[in-house]
Order: C-alpha cells, then structure tokens, then sequence
C-alpha cells in the first residue's frame, strides 16, 4: 500500500502544479490532480511556493482547511468513483452531481462522508467502513 510522507504528498502537488503551468507533460495522476488544483484557485499561491507549502502547518485550532488534504480527497473519491469502490459509489456521485449541478461541489458533499467516516475508524481503531460511507453517502441524494 502506497503510504507517502507530509512531504512527499506537498511535493507531488507543487511538482504537479509547477508542470501543469508549465506546460510540461503530466502523468495520469499528475493531469487529475491538476485539474482539481486549477478548480481550487486560493490554493495557487501555495502550490507555487514549494517550501513554504512543506513548511506550513494546518492544525484545527487554526479553522484553516489543508489543502493538501482537502485536494488529496479529492484524488481519492475520484478514483473510487473511476473503480466504483465502494460498489455504488460512482452511481451515488453522478446523482449527487446533477442534484448539485456540478461534480466539485459534489465531491465536496462526499469528502464531508468520506472525513466522517474515516474519523471514526481512527477513533474505534479498526478499518475504514464502505458499507457505513456508502450509507452516509446514499443520504446525500
């Protein structure tokens, strides 16, 4: 299983973002993560600033979201969607899209589920649930 560093994750971004502005040629992920970053204009300035993004720190006593994480999720709910993983996950997301009139504000909808239900399994110390994201999810829509 693919278990990147804080670093790594910030790097990968701002690598991916410096090559899409660039015009360089990007790899599958690369184009999915820019296409979600270029969705996410307040977070162009970071990802310019490599090591100002490896250097800042996002805690809850701040109330700023992590926009590495915050994109990172969004990675992550499209490649459920793409595998349907959870089975019913990408049906679930085009009803949500239409309901929501548009895929990003979907997503964030679904990364409130996916937050939740991950929250718990760290909580409870066992693994994530599909069946209670699905659940959750399912509720949206």
């Amino acid at each position: 299983m693919f278990n990147p560093t804080r670093e790594e994750v910030r790097r990968f971004f701002c690598d991916a973002w410096k090559k899409k502005t660039e015009g360089h040629i990007l790899d599958s992920m690369e184009i999915l993560a820019g296409d979600w970053m270029a969705e996410h204009p307040e977070y162009h300035t970071l990802l310019a600033d490599p090591e100002g993004a490896l250097a800042q720190d996002y805690t809850p006593e701040r109330g700023e979201t992590n926009p590495f994480l915050h994109l990172s999720m969004h990675l992550s709910i499209s490649e459920q969607i793409s595998i349907n993983q959870p089975p019913g996950i990408k049906e679930v997301a085009e009803k949500l899209s239409q309901k929501m009139g548009s895929e990003h504000e979907a997503q964030h909808l679904m990364m409130e589920c996916l937050g939740q239900v991950m929250w718990e399994a760290q909580r409870e110390g066992g693994q994530l649930s599909p069946e209670k994201y699905l659940e959750a999810l399912k509720k949206l829509v």
